[in-house]
């Protein structure tokens, strides 16, 4: 699934998202709103992952979706 599909099915895909990262709010995915680089950054802010960490787990996940 690519970026523009994620962000078109945003609402049905937030709540596998948050079930993955659960210290991100409902708010926080509202505001990312499916966008790859706000994703990127929440996972990488909350978690304390590096850039490149987040990037690649964020790519997982949604990879397998």
């Amino acid at each position: 699934m690519n970026w523009d599909q994620i962000a078109g099915k945003w609402k049905e895909l937030k709540g596998q998202a948050r079930q993955k990262w659960g210290d991100i709010t409902d708010d926080d995915f509202d505001r990312a709103a499916g966008k790859r680089d706000e994703i990127v950054g929440l996972v990488q802010q909350r978690y304390g992952r590096t850039k490149e960490e987040a990037e690649r787990e964020v790519d997982d996940f949604f990879g397998r979706i």
